[in-house]
């Protein structure tokens, strides 16, 4: 996916999560149905759902209904953080989490590899290219 394309859709998340801090109603579902978009595109770029860009987006997507639970609302302050640290420094907490799951890694896992995992510096290109 074009990188600039990839951009927006996350900074029009990032938009839509804070209308829905500031209360408006819409920006729940607006945050939600551009992420269900953003599935359906890289899903159709990519055609696996073993592919980390998509496994982000349907956990991100996902994330996104759990939050709506009672009391499960700061989920969607964590996110909201985290899609910041997307388009600020590169930094994806749930892409590199994800990368732990036995179907994304090659490795053992280990302290040592969750640590090395959480702790690399940000840098553009997928986290599970780097390790």
């Amino acid at each position: 996916m074009d990188a600039r394309i990839k951009r927006l859709y996350w900074q029009l998340t990032a938009l839509s999560l804070a209308a829905h801090f500031a209360s408006w109603r819409w920006g729940l579902p607006l945050a939600a149905a551009l992420t269900a978009v953003q599935v359906a595109h890289v899903l159709a770029l990519r055609r696996s759902l073993r592919a980390l860009d998509v496994q982000v987006r349907i956990g991100y997507l996902a994330l996104l209904g759990v939050g709506t639970l009672p009391g499960a609302w700061p989920l969607h302050v964590v996110q909201f953080v985290g899609v910041n640290a997307v388009l600020v420094v590169d930094y994806c907490l749930l892409a590199r989490l994800l990368t732990l799951l036995p179907w994304n890694r090659r490795l053992p896992l280990s302290a040592a590899l969750v640590r090395r995992v959480l702790l690399m510096p940000p840098a553009p290109g997928a986290i599970h290219t780097r390790l």
